[in-house]
């Protein structure tokens, strides 16, 4: 990211600027704080059913016993609600009010929230002007209507909190350790400010050591003392010397910890998940880790170990508590870091032919700046390799005295010895990455230089070189595990007709084609000068020809170079070992003109694609402009840092940075239709819907080089999703005004999804500045990486390196359902929805033999579709609306808030579910209010779809698949007779794109029916586990735990716990082209 990549100032994008307000100065870290703030109340907006909004002040009667609203026209005993009324208070826009409301699409999901209360379940429906202030009343009325009466009691013991005590006790501990008088007290300031760094280390020494300062002179002007006045005769006696040595009492170590340590985002976060308690314990932990951040198989043993690993405290260890400090510790360790650890190994198959992955590359590799004067360096070598880079340019010239150089000929830049570039290339070449090097070899040089090249090659490279000869009959390269430690040579190869010891093939010259480009571009600046409309175009030359020997030749097996003429020509002449280079401009015009012909061909064949020549400034094309049509080789100026080379190093991480990670199943299936310029759902490819959350931001930098604001600091956020062309697109969170320490966002975004297995998401924070927006710091992490849960987000600089403690705390929601967000409309019935719904058609061929078979499988696609749409968009989301969570969330989070919801009159369950059958049903055990009769018969329906899908998937997918088979028999004399039936030219094309287009919906749609047969198993399971632990079951001899489903959808049983590094519940192979599997499994949003 240059300059003009790193400034947003160019772009023209509606800013907000948020000044933080709350209801307390002070931070909130407790029930206590939230109650007093409430008690001094707020603004809220007051959303009523039809659609009017009204501005009220709401505030807490004084005896904490009802929440008041004024002004109304009500008499003031209707503008309250009894705390002992509530029922439930439910974040989002989650209620009948909210979902019916005309003014859903401007109301913020983290600023909505609601009180249910009454027999009747009547709604209370709220908007605060901040996320804040909604954190406050949610948290403040969750713990009133949990603990009752109770509340004033549980405040004042928790004053003397986990953290408090373990305070006390560190700081005590390092006072004892440093002290040289009895009469001394208090701790050196220095000291001080080490153990609140050991606790939180990106806080800057400056800032504590001024909040220390302040703290003493405010407690010097009100004449107390440096130990609460308990010691005031000593204190008055040293005070002078006291101040010069710079000791900090208890009182102010405690209350400079606590404004520098408290997250009041994580505090919220604690109290929510820790049924309204200050502390964690393993229940409640256990139920975060499985709910929230999408671990298997969690036990208390699981949360007993982290606790054990995170919670500072002593006493917290042996009561088995999780306090706020060692829950920040947790979140921000690298167990809640967002890249899935299980891609940091390699992790997909590598024994498919080479032309099935994605192959990290890079451009003349040993410049290390600009493209005409940078200098050479063989650094540029050792650190692309270092990379993970499995492609490299050596550009051969002849040198003095016999020696071949390499450098980019017809430029300034200065040469570097072949041999020193061969012995680096030699040393490094398997450090990152045991996969096969290719070395894209351009041979300028006489044949005299090129025997001395010969024999350098053989002498340093020796047996890594790949000499075996390819066989004429094979139809594919070989695959990166059978050429593990191997370097193929990429150039030119002589003729097989040519049987002299040398002969003429034609010279690649990028170097000549930028110089060319230089000067078209000088001549065209001139010409403007002199005449209006007029441009000059400089044709591609013909390409030189150029003497090659045999020997040199003959090591160029597997990666020929050929020159691209057309498609058609390249599929009936072109061999698996030849491979195309082709400028940018042309390859985009092809990935434009020709998306689905570009997937197809590169298949079979390797497609190299290397920066425009008028990238003289090294800068980098979008690698996914030719990515999306399955190019595998795209050369990068690995030395200019931006939003390109991000996007290339990212994606090269989730297979373990080893330099290859295989294309998407829909591009590598011999007989498959993708067209990258779609701009809807990729036919056989469930679509997702990312939710992210951007929650807060820590220690964020000021920009390098800035100095127009001082160390002032307003940070705003970028989500950008990098895809396909459909995929692609960004939202800004608001600027958060003079806060770089701890940024409060608190928005929510939505993303939907449609090739999730080429999709990227990118975080950028930036200063907001009316000059120009600089840049502060970015990650990118491949989709198919991204952790759901709360993570932080570790930020890194403009060239790469982790910014040290900057990073962002996130919420990752992904589900495989579609229109995730969207309110259902009331009275959706399952015909309505059959009525209304799009089916995805198959197409005529014009050959009627084949079309029949086709049409045979339309009635069962319908089917299919009905069965997995009816399950998963209308049973399951109308029973997520009922339960009161969002579109994202997972049916384990449903049963875990219906907990609340049906607690009838004295706090016992009215609704429980029956375990004993493997689709658990739900029994009332008293009389049902209506919106419980509506919920029972929501989830009765729900089930019911859930068991369609049991029975009829597997006879469905059957038959599906029988016609796939039938019609794949037509395959290869498909063409044959296309020209019997009379059909030429265009037409035959066609058929043939239809015949893929069918054979892809095919076996897509056989693919989702499994799919979505391993989701009821995973569903059930999940409703079975948290109604079990959750204390919503009825007595059930026997009742225990669900085993997981194996791949084949079996159930299994479950043999070991799993520690959180263990991979979440889903489906993470790769390991086929033919059986790929996409990730099926739900990924919950917050509760």
């Amino acid at each position: 990211m240059n300059g003009a990549e790193g400034s947003r100032s160019i772009r023209d994008r509606k800013k907000t600027v948020s000044f933080s307000s709350s209801l307390s100065d002070k931070k909130i870290s407790s029930a206590a704080d939230c109650i007093h703030a409430m008690v001094e109340g707020s603004e809220l907006k007051k959303v009523r059913p039809n659609s009017r909004v009204y501005h009220r002040y709401f505030l807490l009667d004084t005896g904490l016993q009802a929440l008041c609203w004024e002004p109304s026209k009500k008499d003031s005993d209707k503008a309250r609600i009894s705390l002992d009324s509530v029922r439930e208070v439910r974040t989002g826009r989650n209620t009948e009010t909210f979902r019916c409301s005309g003014m859903y699409d401007h109301i913020s999901e983290d600023c909505a929230f609601s009180l249910i209360y009454g027999e009747l379940y009547t709604s209370l429906d709220l908007v605060a002007h901040s996320a804040e202030v909604a954190n406050i009343w949610v948290t403040g009325l969750r713990y009133l209507v949990q603990h009752g009466q109770r509340a004033l009691d549980m405040l004042a013991h928790s004053q003397d909190s986990l953290r408090v005590s373990w305070l006390e006790h560190m700081f005590c501990s390092a006072e004892e350790a440093e002290r040289l008088d009895e009469d001394e007290r208090g701790l050196r300031m220095l000291s001080a400010v080490r153990l609140i760094q050991a606790v939180n280390p990106g806080v800057s020494s400056n800032k504590l050591e001024t909040r220390f300062r302040e703290l003493q002179r405010a407690r010097e002007r009100a004449g107390g003392g440096l130990n609460n006045g308990v010691e005031a005769e000593a204190v008055v006696r040293k005070n002078n010397r006291a101040l010069r040595s710079e000791y900090v009492s208890k009182a102010d170590f405690i209350q400079t910890f606590h404004d520098f340590c408290t997250r009041p985002e994580i505090y919220f976060m604690l109290v929510r998940f820790s049924s309204n308690k200050e502390y964690l314990d393993t229940k409640d932990l256990s139920r975060f880790l499985e709910a929230e951040q999408g671990m298997a198989n969690v036990s208390e043993d699981t949360a007993l170990r982290l606790i054990q690993a995170y919670e500072p405290s002593p006493q917290g260890r042996e009561r088995a508590f999780l306090s706020l400090d060692g829950f920040s510790a947790y979140l921000t360790s690298p167990e809640c870091h967002p890249f899935d650890r299980d891609h940091k190994l390699v992790c997909q198959d590598m024994s498919q032919p080479l032309s099935h992955y994605f192959i990290n590359a890079s451009h003349n590799t040993y410049l290390i700046e600009d493209q005409y004067r940078g200098p050479s360096d063989l650094s540029g070598y050792i650190r692309a390799l270092r990379m993970g880079c499995r492609c490299v340019e050596v550009d051969v010239w002849d040198g003095e005295e016999g020696e071949p150089v390499v450098c980019a000929g017809h430029t300034l830049s200065p040469p570097l010895l072949f041999q020193r570039v061969l012995e680096a290339i030699g040393r490094f070449a398997f450090v990152a990455s045991d996969y096969p090097l290719i070395l894209c070899l351009e041979n300028h040089c006489s044949p005299q230089q090129q025997g001395a090249m010969l024999e350098l090659l053989l002498t340093i490279l020796g047996d890594k070189l790949y000499q075996d000869q390819p066989m004429d009959e094979e139809l594919y390269l070989p695959s990166p595990q059978a050429l593990k430690h191997r370097i193929l040579l990429k150039g030119k190869r002589l003729k097989p007709s040519c049987t002299a010891d040398e002969g003429e093939v034609s010279e690649e010259d990028e170097a000549a084609e930028m110089v060319a480009k230089l000067k078209s571009n000088s001549v065209n600046k001139e010409s403007k000068n002199t005449a209006q409309n007029i441009s000059v175009h400089t044709p591609k030359p013909s390409p030189r020809k150029h003497r090659l020997l045999r020997e040199l030749s003959d090591l160029v097996t597997l990666c020929s170079s050929v020159r691209f003429t057309n498609f058609t020509t390249a599929r009936y002449s072109q061999k698996p070992w030849e491979l195309c280079s082709l400028p940018e401009a042309s390859a985009v015009w092809l990935a434009a003109e020709s998306p689905g012909e570009f997937v197809d061909h590169n298949k079979r064949f390797l497609t190299r694609v290397y920066p425009s020549p008028a990238r003289s400034d090294s800068s980098n094309m979008n690698p996914l402009d030719v990515w999306k049509c399955g190019v595998q080789l795209v050369a990068m100026n690995f030395q200019t840092a931006g939003l390109m080379m991000d996007l290339a190093a990212a994606w090269f991480r989730q297979n373990g940075n080893c330099g290859y990670v295989l294309r998407p199943a829909i591009m590598r299936q011999e007989v498959s239709y993708f067209s990258a310029d779609t701009t809807d759902s990729v036919p056989g490819v469930s679509p997702q819907l990312l939710h992210v959350k951007v929650i807060s931001g820590q220690n964020l930098p000021k920009p390098k080089g800035s100095g127009a604001k001082g160390d002032v600091v307003e940070p705003y956020v970028y989500v950008e999703v990098h895809g396909i062309p459909a995929d692609c697109t960004e939202r800004r969170t608001r600027t958060v005004s003079h806060n770089g320490d701890n940024p409060i966002f608190d928005e929510s975004f939505e993303f939907h999804i449609n090739l999730p297995e080429l999709a990227l998401v990118r975080f950028v924070v930036l200063d907001d500045h009316f000059i120009g927006d600089e840049f502060i710091g970015q990650y990118t992490i491949p989709l198919e990486c991204l952790l759901p849960g709360y993570r932080h987000v570790p930020l890194q600089s403009l060239t790469g390196e982790d910014l040290l403690h900057a990073r962002l705390f996130v919420h990752v929601a992904l589900t495989n359902r579609r229109g995730g967000g969207k309110p259902h409309k009331r009275g959706l019935s399952v015909r309505k929805a059959r009525k209304g719904r799009e089916y995805t058609a198959l197409r005529d061929l014009g050959l009627r033999p084949v079309d029949d078979i086709f049409k045979m499988a339309t009635p069962l696609l319908r089917d299919a579709t009905d069965l997995r749409e009816n399950m998963q968009q209308n049973s399951i989301g109308l029973f997520r609306e009922l339960c009161g969570v969002s579109a994202v969330a997972s049916l384990m989070q449903c049963v875990i808030a219906l907990r609340s919801t049906v607690s009838g009159p004295d706090g016992a369950p009215v609704l429980l579910f029956d375990l004993r059958d493997h689709f658990p049903a739900l029994v009332p055990v008293g009389p049902l209010p209506d919106i419980l009769r509506r919920l029972l018969t929501t989830y009765e329906l729900m089930v019911q779809a859930f068991r369609a899908v049991m029975e009829q998937s597997d006879g469905l997918h059957q038959r599906i698949f029988h016609i796939q088979n039938t019609a794949m028999d037509f395959h290869e004399g498909l063409q044959a007779m296309a020209t019997r039936e009379g059909l030429r030219g265009r037409k035959v094309s066609r058929a043939l794109e239809s015949f893929s287009w069918n054979i892809t919906i095919l076996k897509g749609q056989a693919d989702l029916l499994m799919h979505a047969k391993a989701e009821v198993q995973e569903n059930m399971k999940q409703i079975h586990d948290t109604a079990l632990t959750g204390n919503l079951s009825m007595h059930s001899p026997g009742a225990c735990r669900v085993p997981r489903a194996s791949p084949d959808h079996k159930m299994v049983p479950v043999k070991n716990r799993a520690s959180p590094d263990h991979k979440r519940v889903q489906d993470r192979s790769r390991a086929s082209p033919d059986h790929r599997k996409s990730n099926q499994g739900t990924r919950g949003p917050p509760t």
